[in-house]
């Protein structure tokens, strides 16, 4: 495993599709930005760029499909517009393949509405956006649809985050907040998409805690959560459908308000404790969004995690596990404009033994003189 130090990641998010045979994000700087597809299936990853007539705003987000096209969010006005690119082999001679574009409708969102792509469906061809009001929340289907975007849900409170639940695409966890007597408290919800929105708890720690879901995976059950129920904000993780609490190993402590994981090894079913989780940590703030400064990798087996520098150029500050156990990062550099990182989870080191004294023989007892025998 070779690794180096950090250099400034790329600002711009890079979505990974779901079953890994794509990337994307937006690619260039300044007002000069498009779209760009990543091929990660083969010898050796390749990109696509996928650019228009007219550069695309640095707030457009894009996301990945399986079948090779890149949807793409747009701000236009008082809507949140939707299209999918893709390449098509109608360029000039040298000239490379043109962008083709489909466009699938808009979002209305009336000023304070926030609109945000959620991660890739599991199932691969669906695209869900969450668009955030200041009671409520509405998940929309934007693309697996036929007729435009399609409300799927509607929920009381403010939401974010956003991590599935199952690989079919209908358990949808989201972060809720909601207005109590001391201020608001964020707790993790359960959404059912199939059955118009159906509410259930998700993390209920304790009563006044913050209780966030970060990463899920659903063949161990795996949860990585962070939580501020042990006095201060943790990193823990827990077991879907699991009666058994919520553990904070002492060994994430170091890392766990300014880490998140973004990535799970799956294929273990049901043994959580071995899945590889990997972290990215971020140089100040909450763990969401700060600028990147190292990688940590562990397994809830192990009471030890691994800090870690990453590729220069990497990308997004993302990555993917192999069922195999092999962490793939993508990165960018001027030698190398298109490539992946491939690493293991190294072993962690064995814990100390503790021995505990072992009981000594009494001593033979030592003969009394006679002068000096007790009497009686």
């Amino acid at each position: 495993m070779t690794v180096c130090a950090i250099e400034k990641t790329s600002a711009t998010p890079f979505t990974i599709a779901a079953d890994g045979s794509y990337a994307a994000h937006l690619a260039g700087e300044g007002e000069a930005r498009y779209p760009e597809r990543w091929t990660l299936t083969g010898p050796e990853p390749y990109a696509v760029p996928l650019p228009l007539a007219q550069p695309e705003e640095a707030d457009s987000e894009v996301l990945p499909l399986t079948d090779g096209r890149v949807l793409i969010h747009r701000r236009v006005a008082e809507r949140h517009a939707f299209a999918l690119l893709y390449p098509t082999g109608g360029g000039a001679a040298g000239a490379g393949p043109r962008t083709g574009e489909l466009q699938l409708g808009a979002v209305p969102a009336a000023d304070g509405v926030r609109v945000t792509l959620l991660p890739p469906s599991p199932d691969g061809h669906g695209a869900f956006a969450l668009a955030v009001e200041a009671a409520s929340t509405t998940v929309w289907q934007v693309a697996g649809v036929p007729f435009g975007p399609e409300r799927v849900a509607r929920i009381p409170g403010r939401c974010s985050g956003g991590v599935w639940l199952d690989r079919t695409g209908r358990l949808l966890a989201l972060d809720r907040e909601l207005d109590g007597p001391d201020g608001p408290v964020t707790k993790a919800v359960a959404v059912d998409l199939r059955r118009g929105g159906e509410v259930s708890p998700l993390l209920q720690i304790a009563e006044a805690s913050n209780d966030r879901l970060l990463l899920a995976d659903p063949d161990s059950g795996l949860l990585l959560i962070r939580s501020d129920a042990p006095g201060e904000l943790r990193l823990g993780w827990g077991v879907l459908g699991s009666a058994r609490p919520v553990r904070f190993p002492e060994c994430l402590r170091a890392v766990g308000a300014t880490a998140t994981p973004f990535a799970v090894q799956p294929g273990q079913v049901l043994m959580p404790e071995s899945c590889g989780v990997a972290l990215r940590v971020d140089e100040a703030g909450d763990g969401y969004g700060g600028s990147v400064a190292g990688l940590a990798l562990w397994r809830p087996a192990d009471r030890h995690v691994f800090r870690l520098g990453g590729p220069a150029g990497w990308l997004g500050g993302t990555g993917r596990w192999t069922p195999e156990g092999r962490l793939h990062l993508p990165y960018a550099t001027p030698d190398v404009p298109c490539g992946l990182l491939g690493m293991t989870l190294p072993v962690a080191p064995p814990p100390p033994i503790r021995l505990d004294p072992i009981p000594l023989p009494p001593a033979p007892a030592r003969p009394v003189p006679l002068q000096q025998a007790p009497l009686g």
